[in-house]
């Protein structure tokens, strides 16, 4: 993709006491040092940078993003409290204005691992008659239907209307789908929003064939994201016979879209309590009592084997301790490289073992702030080893930082600042022992470019208005003045 040359004069590095100059063409980076304007050459543009902190674009390292377009548009329950308090306000929204004919109120955000009282269809029937009613979790591993809501998705009957992990998660296609068109315009809204975060490029998780949908949303001119996209087990074999293995830039998308890695989920959440541990949680009974274990060693282990022959990472989903220790010994087993997605619970010995394997902790620290209430009930005397950050840090694990939006906000300064503060809304520190450090956080964030911006790396730069290395300066609301992707602007305010 041709991009005109383009100096920033005046752009200062991060922590620099000094301003430089950088240069960018042919959508790397050039150089970088004094006075590029002069030596430059003709037919460049030039953009004075305000003496505003440049550095490398952000990355999100795990996102769905149709789900985060949809849950963008949908009615937020995060905030309800009880399952009482979750039906007042859909009442709220149902006396707002009446539904379009032939489809559902879908709801996101809920978190009932601290209710006092249960999510049951009975519950939404009684407020909503025959209304459709559909609401996601926040963690997206359950969904609360009305009676009217669970027909609409094609299911006759269930004993509660609380559906989790592998009742739900066959029915999320139904209740996500929305025709192709309003979907690639909610989500080119998404990917300029993100890009007004300072970010670059996504890890496209979707639970979907990805590829398709993202060369239609490039060749239509959604060009905002790099975007990294993941497979699913039941979308390999089209991958494969493809011939694409993961880091290959797929042909026809201007260098936009690469092929990610194989996602495998193996357990459940936390808030549905779940996710598989070594011990069972305290208010459960039954095979369950440890949580859930989706994809057993035997059929998880072939499965990466075969990923790693063909040439394709590994991305494996594992929340609790033991599903970590089982996702560490599959990567052992298979000879895969990749990375464990969410890595929130840990046994100590586990930690080691991300280096030995060489396997990415793929960590989302926001949800450390969502989950602090529930891992301290459902996780008690165990949560020294959750969301351990500053371990992983310490023993030389590579991390790589996302949200799992929408699951929590796609906005990396939100993630940098729960990885750095272990806390916001003005809360005690949870865990700070577990904090990193800022630059850590950062470099955690930009997809492993420097932070000092190297010569030859893509031009995919962020501007920000404040220095993130000057004490005070407000993590979460960090200003971004500008981003830039292979050198053209994706955001600008100046």
């Amino acid at each position: 993709m041709s991009t005109t040359p383009l100096v920033l004069l005046g752009a200062r590095l991060l922590g620099a006491p000094r301003t430089v100059d950088v240069l960018l063409r042919d959508g790397r980076i050039q150089a970088v040092g004094p006075d590029l304007a002069r030596t430059a050459g003709s037919g460049v543009e030039q953009v004075d940078a305000g003496g505003r902190t440049v550095l490398p674009g952000l990355w999100d390292a795990h996102t769905h993003m149709t789900q985060w377009a949809l849950a963008r548009q949908r009615l937020d329950v995060s905030a309800a409290t009880s399952a009482a308090h979750a039906v007042r306000i859909v009442l709220d929204r149902l006396a707002a204005g009446p539904l379009t004919p032939g489809t559902a109120l879908v709801g996101y955000g809920f978190r009932d691992g601290l209710w006092p009282d249960e999510p049951t269809a009975a519950l939404l029937d009684a407020a909503v008659g025959d209304t459709p009613v559909i609401l996601v979790s926040g963690d997206l591993h359950c969904a609360w239907f009305s009676t009217a809501g669970l027909r609409y998705a094609g299911v006759a009957a269930h004993p509660t209307g609380l559906l989790r992990e592998t009742e739900w998660l066959p029915l999320a296609s139904v209740v996500d789908h929305v025709p192709d068109d309003l979907a690639d315009r909610w989500v080119a809204e998404a990917a300029q929003a993100a890009a007004a975060r300072g970010v670059v490029g996504v890890v496209e998780l979707e639970i979907t064939e990805n590829l398709g949908p993202w060369r239609r949303r490039i060749a239509a001119g959604t060009d905002t994201l790099r975007v990294r996209a993941g497979v699913w087990e039941s979308y390999l074999d089209k991958v494969l016979a493809e011939d694409l293995r993961s880091g290959d830039v797929v042909v026809g998308t201007g260098g936009l879209l690469e092929q990610g890695p194989l996602k495998v989920v193996t357990d459940g959440s936390l808030n549905t309590r779940t996710a598989f541990c070594h011990d069972p949680y305290p208010d459960l009974t039954g095979d369950d009592r440890f949580g859930i274990l989706s994809v057993p060693p035997e059929h998880l282990v072939p499965l990466m084997a075969h990923a790693h022959r063909k040439g394709l990472t590994c991305a494996i989903h594992a929340i609790g301790d033991h599903a970590n220790t089982l996702a560490l010994d599959a990567f052992a087993a298979s000879g895969a490289t990749g990375s464990v997605e969410h890595a929130q619970l840990l046994v100590a010995e586990d930690v080691a073992r991300f280096v030995e394997l060489g396997v990415t902790a793929s960590v989302q620290p926001e949800h450390a702030m969502d989950d602090r209430d529930v891992a301290d009930r459902h996780w008690a005397g165990r949560t020294d080893r959750a969301f351990a950050l500053a371990s992983l840090a310490a023993a030389g694990v590579r991390l790589a930082m996302g949200s799992d939006a929408p699951v929590a906000p796609l906005d990396p300064w939100q993630a940098v600042a729960a990885a750095v503060e272990r806390t916001r809304d003005g809360r005690e520190p949870w865990h700070p022992e577990q904090r990193l450090d800022l630059l850590t956080a950062l470099r955690s964030s930009t997809d492993g470019q420097p932070l000092e911006l190297a010569v030859g790396a893509p031009a995919d730069l962020v501007l920000l208005d404040a220095d993130p290395l000057v004490a005070g300066t407000p993590l979460r609301e960090m200003p971004v003045a500008a981003t830039l992707l292979g050198g053209r602007w994706t955001h600008r305010t100046f």
